[in-house]
């Protein structure tokens, strides 16, 4: 049996498949009209996304870890070089 931890993890991978499949939709429409429809499901999918991490998040069922600075810098020096 699931629990809700579970229901929840597998709410957010289907979610980001969805983003993802409206994304590539959006990317690829060849008219106006196909490019909106698109862009506006990618938007509501999107927000759906956020609140089921925010839920999630709340109850520390993902967890993030924190970047640290140094890692940051070395990042942000590399990319900046490359300009």
């Amino acid at each position: 049996m699931m629990d809700d931890k579970d229901i929840m993890e597998k709410e957010l991978l289907i979610i980001k498949g969805v983003c993802d499949l409206y994304l590539h939709g959006s990317i690829e429409s060849t008219t106006a009209e196909v490019h909106c429809a698109f862009k506006e499901a990618l938007n509501e999918s999107l927000n759906i996304q956020n609140k089921i991490y925010n839920l999630m998040s709340e109850k520390g069922w993902y967890k993030t870890e924190t970047a640290e600075q140094q890692k940051i810098d070395q990042t942000k020096q590399k990319f900046s070089a490359n300009n």
